[in-house]
């Protein structure tokens, strides 16, 4: 029985490790500039599990082949302590280091020359809507406004003069190099924008407005998907993040707010 268990902790140990050395890497290529901060993250934190999985495997190995047959060990308090406060320090490590990040991602102070755009989760939708040339959103009320056939999902105030030049996108188009300041909204339940070569990640809840920032930094088309199960339609959840270069998006935004002051 005893040899029966330690082989079986040789063979978990050596194919999990054997799994993340032949395969170490899964995420898409970084396109933000948070993403290295993000991804160091990552690393440091499969190493110091991984080094706390085979540390544990080969501990309790040992302690099988220590412990005899019909007679229980009554344990060690000291390496039990340190164990437990070892594993404490490791969780506020990661906690008060991942929380920098996460506090300058989510700040809702717009930074200088950011471009702002809303993002809104409907079943089964996203909706990218830009404030247009008096950068200002007009108001939203979904229930009271919202008609899709006529053009104003969202629920834009016919009433509000700052609304009248917004517009929609069917994806989110941004400049390289300048900061996103992303607003999230939900209409309906709660949804996540997910843009895995951004390593950005929130959700959406209705009646709550999100702020989120990252910073594009190369050019190209990048996969949007929602992250949290929203209903039957979750499938149709898909977007695209397309980031040009400063030129063109600016001729794209000349384009877009042309189209707009023509409604």
């Amino acid at each position: 029985m005893k040899l029966a268990l330690r082989l079986s902790l040789f063979v978990i140990t050596v194919g999990s490790t054997w799994t993340f050395l032949q395969h170490p890497w899964w995420f898409p290529a970084g396109a933000s500039l948070q993403a290295p901060a993000i991804d160091r993250q990552f690393r440091t934190a499969f190493l110091l599990v991984g080094i706390l999985f085979l540390a544990g495997q080969l501990l309790l190995a040992f302690l099988l082949g220590r412990a005899r047959e019909g007679r229980p060990s009554r344990g060690d308090w000291r390496l039990e302590a340190a164990w437990t406060v070892g594993l404490i320090a490791l969780f506020f490590w990661f906690n008060f280091s991942g929380g920098r990040m996460w506090a300058e991602m989510m700040t809702p102070e717009r930074q200088a020359g950011a471009v702002q755009v809303e993002i809104t989760g409907a079943q089964f939708q996203w909706y990218f809507r830009y404030p247009g040339a008096d950068g200002v959103f007009g108001r939203v009320d979904a229930q009271k406004f919202a008609r899709p056939d006529e053009g104003n999902p969202l629920g834009i105030d016919p009433a509000d003069p700052a609304g009248k030049d917004d517009y929609l996108s069917p994806m989110l188009v941004l400049p390289v190099g300048r900061p996103a300041h992303l607003i999230l909204r939900a209409q309906d339940v709660v949804h996540s924008v997910f843009i895995p070569a951004m390593r950005f990640k929130q959700d959406t809840v209705p009646g709550m407005e999100i702020h989120a920032h990252f910073t594009p930094r190369q050019t190209g088309t990048y996969e949007i998907a929602c992250a949290e199960l929203c209903g039957l339609g979750h499938y149709r959840m898909q977007a695209k993040v397309r980031v040009l270069s400063e030129e063109d998006f600016n001729k794209w935004l000349q384009a877009r707010e042309r189209a707009a002051s023509e409604k």
